[in-house]
């Protein structure tokens, strides 16, 4: 996305960007991103925030001034929730949604009735019950996709009992579950092994996680700055190596 910057705007070169991320390690590559920034005397700020909600939050307030945490589905959720004015600038990289199990070595050996955990965020909602139809185990209502909810289910055969849970809790919990999906950022943070995962989301997904910021801010010079610091062979060959392709780079 080419990014317009609007006659008159004015920012100071020597003002450190500030930027919002989930803490753990996927907000490591951000960091290695800022250090070979240092190194040309452009001062970046990475910023590691608990709760993900806080990101957006601290992003419309204008304490940061970038965002790199979330697909466009949460944004947009967020931005119709709160009243935001976020947009998403382009996409970043894959952190894909996998289907694990405690109990089960496979999809195919889920019983009638298992426990199905996924989150309770509308948007990550849906990515779960797409990648439970991809798996096989459901079918949505035709046109659900992006926006589906347990209402959209239009086909459980085996009449899974699939729960809404907090997103931080699927992975925490799944020995009381039957199986749970988990996004690998949260599944990481919970020592999940991402080669563990049943089955994972491809490269396809649309569920990308993205550079987002305020409105009035994406023509930031420095953001377009950043951003072409962080798409350079050295940080995609730190992602390749530190994830061994469960984080596929999205450039």
């Amino acid at each position: 996305m080419a990014l317009v910057f609007p006659v008159g705007t004015v920012w100071a070169a020597d003002t450190p960007l500030r930027v919002g991320a989930s803490p753990g390690p996927y907000a490591d590559f951000l960091h290695e991103a800022a250090k070979l920034a240092e190194a040309q005397g452009f001062p970046v700020k990475v910023i590691e925030f608990t709760e993900p909600t806080q990101i957006d939050e601290a992003t419309q307030a204008g304490d940061i001034d970038l965002n790199d945490f979330q697909h466009v589905a949460y944004m947009e959720a967020q931005n119709a929730s709160r009243g935001y004015k976020i947009v998403s600038l382009k996409p970043c990289f894959v952190a894909p949604a996998g289907i694990y199990s405690a109990k089960y070595k496979a999809v195919a050996d889920f019983p009638p009735g298992a426990k199905i955990g996924i989150p309770n965020d509308p948007a990550n909602e849906a990515r779960a019950l797409v990648l439970l139809e991809k798996a096989g185990l459901i079918k949505l209502r035709a046109g659900a996709a992006l926006h589906a909810e347990l209402e959209d289910i239009a086909e459980n055969p085996k009449r899974f009992n699939i729960v809404l849970l907090d997103e931080i809790q699927v992975p925490r919990v799944l020995d009381d579950l039957g199986a749970g999906v988990v996004t690998l950022n949260k599944g990481v943070l919970a020592g999940l092994d991402p080669k563990s995962a049943l089955m994972l989301e491809d490269k396809g997904s649309q569920w990308a996680i993205v550079w987002a910021a305020r409105a009035d801010k994406q023509s930031d010079p420095r953001i377009k700055r950043f951003i072409g610091i962080f798409e350079s062979q050295p940080i995609k060959d730190y992602i390749l190596a530190k994830f061994g392709g469960t984080v596929i780079p999205a450039w």
